[in-house]
């Protein structure tokens, strides 16, 4: 099952709700929301209040990666505020465990973000504790990046781990995602697709949520997987 996850980071804030609703009623599965700090990643976006406001909209899944540090203090308010799914950076915490024990304990998913130059060492001691693993493609921090190629055989490497552990853990991918690379992201192992630009910058006036087209186009590259 494939799921793709439209990055509200992308959208027109001026009317969010509208976006998130037409976006799903599109054919997306997964609300992704980004949060940055200006201190871990040199960008400020959206926080718990945000998050809020979106939840009573939608029964998609909010899934929330946290670009903060630390990241303990702020994920309860995430929790509180509807996230489905919390993921962290693991060089933003002082104890990965930890913080995965204090998302779950908040009823939530947890997950762990890999950068460009993160290496996969951290899996050895917490794999069979995630539900959800984020390979960034781009170094975080903006939007509309290009996908840096050496992300598909990360993907390859991780997909080889959850396969051999046998959990069932998300491998979700994020920055450059687009109708042109989607399938061969797909083949090297993921199978939740954030896509932030290619998606609310390709809206189209006279589709019926605005989003058809484009999200039916992000499907059809999935079929021939």
């Amino acid at each position: 099952m494939y799921r793709i996850a439209p990055s509200i980071l992308s959208a027109n804030f001026a009317k969010l709700g509208e976006e998130i609703t037409n976006v799903v009623d599109s054919g997306a599965d997964i609300i992704h929301f980004d949060v940055m700090d200006n201190h871990y990643v040199p960008n400020l976006t959206i926080g718990p209040l945000v998050c809020e406001a979106i939840r009573p909209l939608t029964n998609a899944m909010i899934d929330v990666h946290l670009m903060v540090e630390p990241v303990d203090r702020i994920v309860p308010d995430f929790a509180k505020a509807g996230a489905n799914i919390i993921s962290f950076h693991p060089e933003a915490s002082g104890h990965i465990d930890r913080t995965i024990g204090l998302i779950k304990e908040q009823d939530c998913l947890a997950g762990l973000v890999f950068n460009p130059a993160t290496p996969l060492h951290y899996l050895d001691h917490v794999l069979d504790k995630l539900d959800l693993i984020l390979i960034m493609s781009v170094n975080p921090g903006f939007g509309g990046q290009k996908f840096i190629p050496e992300a598909l055989n990360k993907l390859k490497a991780v997909r080889k781990r959850i396969d051999e552990s046998g959990k069932n853990i998300m491998l979700e991918i994020d920055g450059g995602v687009k109708v042109d690379n989607i399938a061969e992201i797909a083949r090297a192992g993921a199978d939740t697709f954030v896509a932030g630009s290619a998606i609310y910058h390709a809206g189209k006036d006279n589709d019926p949520h605005r989003y058809d087209t484009i999200v039916s186009a992000l499907r059809a590259e999935l079929d021939k997987v």
